[in-house]
């Protein structure tokens, strides 16, 4: 039970620090991940929001946590990197559909960052099917859920 809590704070951390980060730092160290560039559609590959300072502060916040807990600091890379590939992904199909990166996409904006770590966890922690969706639910109801109420504080720029 503990693993499972564990494992749903750093796909919290691996979504929610980069969006901290932001706040913290503004445009310094911004620089998108995409490096601007646009796909054959015309539209941006990923998008400005998915930048390097995300991904460098999502995977150390993974493993700043990973090691605290005893899980491992390689695990807790691995696992936040994951995560946040999962979200570039779901940036990618969201630009392919021609959504803009602050449009809703319930199930898309959450899914993919919470199932490929959580499919890492399965392997590497030896968890069972049942752990891994329950943490991909419950991380995806409580995103989509606690967004709006972030986005009322000041946290996040958008309500989803």
């Amino acid at each position: 039970m503990l693993i499972s809590i564990e494992l749903f704070v750093m796909l919290v951390l691996a979504n929610g620090v980069p969006v901290l980060a932001a706040r913290l730092f503004g445009r310094r160290w911004s620089a998108p991940v995409d490096g601007g560039r646009l796909w054959r559609d015309g539209r941006p590959v990923l998008g400005r929001s998915k930048t390097w300072r995300g991904i460098v502060s999502g995977a150390l916040a993974c493993c700043l946590f990973a090691w605290i807990t005893g899980i491992g600091v390689i695990f807790g890379l691995a696992f936040g990197l994951l995560g946040l590939a999962g979200d570039i992904i779901s940036s990618f199909i969201k630009r392919r559909a021609g959504l803009a990166s602050s449009a809703r996409a319930s199930g898309l904006d959450q899914i993919p960052e919470a199932l490929l770590p959580m499919l890492l966890a399965w392997l590497w922690l030896d968890l069972g099917w049942f752990i891994v969706a329950v943490v991909v639910v419950l991380f995806t109801l409580s995103n989509i859920l606690l967004s709006p109420v972030l986005y009322r504080l000041g946290i996040r720029h958008q309500p989803h």
